[in-house]
């Protein structure tokens, strides 16, 4: 039993007077309800002390989401509403009093008192009390679970607002750690400027997880667990992604199914065909998306693509769309500014993109100002310009001063965060790897992220073709490459491995794989802007913090990322070029022109068979031709460094340019039998200017709103070819590129669609070399709404579009003038 202080006494009543309008609480075995005079109300479950109804607006407005498919008997953590983390968040630890506990703990799977309630002399508000102590608690929780406590939990209704608040007292007399997390789940308008506005429901926005136990930039040294963290030999997936990959293989046939039965293929049954092998997940369609560098450019133009391919996006599931591709997606990789992308929507708790661009104090992709000069005051970071650079200053240096080194890259890292990371200046406590800890992600109900960055090794100057490609995912950083040929624990990046191991005298470190810090590795290009801070107005603290740091490294180092102390220290030393040295240093993934992030998707061990490649590189005239592509293919035929990996032939740039292969989408490898090895079909999404010039250079600081928003609706269009309405067949087309492999594995012909679709979009091996004139690529839908449908070997031909409602106004993201 829980007793609440300060129980409020009955009031005395006056008689002969009016009593005004009281607010209503209403308890029955399983729920508690108060409803105001005004008409808000809430509803609070017993079960879990859960919130599942908060209505705002005098009775007009939900704002809580609850899954359909949400259990409120009391059988299982309620999905939606507000449910409560206590004692533990995520997988409970390997030592210590949590370490036995289930996942998030035992608050939202307990059964609470209602200990009553309080009103405000007004009645414009009421507050609920809830208690939890020991002896509410199962014999089996309490056997896992000794400790003595007691939990008040308080929750206001208010006209306006609903307050919670938290006590938690030690009943007994042993010390003991504990979490306490509100995992809210809000419904929010998904476009609430748009007319026909609907509430999508979402996770929020603003519960990016931190990982460091710092609580802020600089890593920190803690106990190493008892089976201490080790390298491990590529060639294989880790235990990790091994087991989140059979959950994830489980979770993608329902959305697998809804996809390929919107995309009708005529002669195909889809349902059936994936019902006759749903237990056999490895001759499923097994896919990933890969977006490309190029800044704030590819950022913007990625996150079209992506908004096409979500299910979560307004209309995105209509005839001619494509949502649900990235529900049904194994992998999403990034790459500099793709990184951006993929990260910021991943460690913002996989948000979509409208959420996560939303106008609005709290949103996160709030871009007015460059990285440069900082957020504004009245924004949702709450730093001006002095401030901020002072905390870019002050964050850095907290990691220096405990002994880890600095490098342009920190500072470029902590800039991007206050763009792209939700939380209070730019979240310097959250890690890449806490996206691991996110339920979603668990459960795999959403993709695995990667980021990708190169090595440069000791002395080296260029970057080449051959060097070492890292991988960075929320459980390992390594490379599959013959040179290192090892992870690493993410979670554990700083900490002293020699040989592969931990020594005994040696603590392991966490908190170094800053979620910034990584996006910023990945697109380590960009540290030369951070030279422009020589400028009036930059705070002398920086200005010296950087000056310190120029003057210990070359001109020919500005664009390092520091990963000292090396995790890769006297490991495959034979081959590994730091194997002799403590210090790693990597740079930005599109150095070695693989500009786009497919090497980790094309590790046999991974299997994919599909990649979605949105390609936004400045190759010519700030269009892609291709050069990305070749890189890779280039590489998979050379055989000191490819290991295994097989990529379907790629013509020249110029062919690219001269067919157009640049312009439209291109399907690469689709006759498995003229392969090396075992090669994905390649998607190839290039940027090309449907409705707006979208080839901004990737050194922009600032683009106004408005071509920032087109440029996302052109990404959008990209993707779907304007809806369908360049192609009507295209989205048949996509379901037969993501269904070729799998019917080459299952012995499945493939219908007489797909095949249609297959030459008309697979490259066919024409080449034409000639050196083409100035790149100039015209329209492909007119500004006046009308679409210019383009077949090949004839004329253009005019038509009318599909009604698209991903307004302009939905897009309200990315160009913060950064680079």
């Amino acid at each position: 039993m829980v007793d609440r202080p300060k129980k409020p006494s009955a009031l005395a009543t006056t008689t002969g007077s009016s009593m005004p309008p009281t607010a209503q609480v209403a308890q029955s075995s399983d729920r508690v309800t108060a409803t105001l005079p005004t008409g808000e109300s809430c509803e609070v479950l017993l079960f879990g002390a859960t919130v599942v109804s908060w209505i705002s607006e005098g009775g007009s407005r939900e704002n809580l989401w609850m899954s359909e498919a949400a259990v409120v008997d009391g059988s299982k953590a309620v999905r939606g509403g507000v449910p409560l983390v206590f004692p533990v968040f995520g997988p409970p630890p390997l030592e210590g009093p949590t370490s036995r506990l289930p996942q998030h703990g035992f608050a939202r799977i307990s059964r609470w008192e209602y200990l009553g309630k309080s009103t405000s002399e007004s009645d414009s508000s009421v507050q609920l009390d809830f208690g939890l102590s020991s002896s509410n608690l199962t014999p089996e929780m309490r056997a896992i679970w000794p400790c003595e406590f007691g939990v008040i939990y308080s929750i206001t209704l208010g006209q306006r607002s609903l307050d919670t608040r938290v006590v938690v007292r030690n009943e007994g007399g042993e010390p003991w750690e504990f979490m306490w997390l509100w995992h809210t789940y809000l419904r929010v308008d998904h476009n609430a400027a748009a007319a026909a506005a609907t509430a999508v429901p979402y996770e929020a926005v603003s519960r990016a997880i931190e990982g460091s136990p710092s609580g802020g930039y600089a890593p920190a040294e803690v106990s190493c667990p008892a089976d201490r963290p080790a390298i491990r030999k590529a060639g294989s997936l880790s235990a990790n992604e091994t087991q989140w990959l059979e959950r994830r293989r489980r979770v993608v046939l329902d959305p697998m199914r809804d996809l390929l039965e919107r995309m009708r293929i005529p002669g195909f049954d889809a349902g059936k065909y994936l019902a006759a092998y749903a237990g056999n997940a490895t001759a499923l369609p097994n896919y990933g998306v890969a977006v490309s560098g190029g800044g704030w450019r590819a950022l913007m133009n990625g996150a079209g693509a992506l908004a096409a391919f979500d299910s979560r996006t307004v209309n995105s599931t209509q005839p001619g769309h494509l949502g649900g591709l990235l529900q049904a997606a194994t992998y999403v990789s990034g790459l500099s500014g793709g990184s951006w992308l993929v990260g910021s929507m991943f460690i913002n708790n996989f948000s979509t993109i409208s959420a996560l661009q939303a106008a609005g104090t709290g949103s996160v992709w709030q871009f007015g100002n460059s990285v440069l000069a900082g957020p504004d005051k009245a924004g949702p970071q709450i730093l001006n310009t002095a401030d901020y650079f002072k905390d870019l200053a002050k964050m850095v240096s907290d990691k220096f001063d405990v002994g880890f080194n600095t490098t342009l890259t920190d500072y470029w890292g902590r800039g991007l965060s206050y763009q792209l990371v939700s939380g209070q200046d730019g979240g310097p406590g959250v890690t890449f790897s806490s996206i691991a800890l996110d339920q979603q992600f668990i459960d795999g109900n959403i993709p695995m992220p990667v980021i990708v960055a190169d090595g440069r090794a000791p002395g080296q100057l260029l970057i080449s073709s051959n060097t070492t490609v890292f991988e960075f995912t929320p459980f390992e950083f390594g490379s599959s490459d013959p040179t290192v040929y090892g992870f690493a624990p993410l979670r554990y990046l700083g900490t002293k491995f020699t040989k592969g191991i931990v020594p005994k005298d040696e603590k392991c470190v966490q908190g170094f794989d800053n979620a910034g810090f990584i996006m910023a590795t990945s697109s380590s290009l960009f540290n030369a802007f951070l030279l422009q801070l020589n400028g009036t107005g930059i705070p002398t603290i920086l200005k010296n913090a950087i000056r310190d740091i120029l003057n210990t490294i070359s001109e020919s180092e500005e664009d390092i990322a520091d990963y000292t102390p090396n995790p890769f220290f006297k490991w495959n030393s034979p081959s590994n070029p730091s194997a002799s040295s403590d210090m790693l240093t990597l740079v930005d993934g599109g150095e070695d022109l693989q500009n786009v992030p497919l090497h980790p998707l094309i590790q046999p061990e991974r299997a994919v068979d599909v990649i979605f490649a949105i390609d936004s590189s400045a190759d010519t005239s700030n269009w892609p031709n291709g050069t990305s592509l070749v890189a890779t293919y280039q590489r998979s035929l050379d055989k000191t460094i490819q290991n295994g990996t097989a990529f379907p032939a790629i013509p020249d740039q110029n062919t690219f340019i001269n067919l157009g292969l640049n312009k439209y989408p291109t399907f690469f490898g689709c006759d498995r039998d003229n392969l090396t090895g075992p090669a994905p079909i390649i998607v190839y999404l290039p940027n090309s200017p449907y409705t707006f010039l979208s080839n901004i250079s990737t050194f922009q600081f600032s683009t106004p709103n408005a071509d920032r928003d087109a440029i996302i609706r052109n990404g959008y269009n990209m993707a779907t070819l304007g809806n369908g309405t360049v192609d009507a067949q295209w989205t048949t087309c996509v379901g037969c590129a993501i269904l070729s492999r799998s019917f080459d594995r299952t012995g499945t012909q493939a219908p007489d669609a797909c095949k249609q679709c297959f030459q008309r979009y697979c490259w066919n091996g024409t080449l034409d070399s000639r050196k083409p004139p100035p790149y100039k690529p015209q329209f492909a839908l007119k500004p006046d709404g009308t679409v210019i449908k383009v077949k090949k070997g004839s004329a253009p031909e005019v038509v009318k579009p599909l009604t698209w409602n991903f307004a302009a106004t939905v897009v309200i993201a990315l160009i913060m003038a950064l680079i």
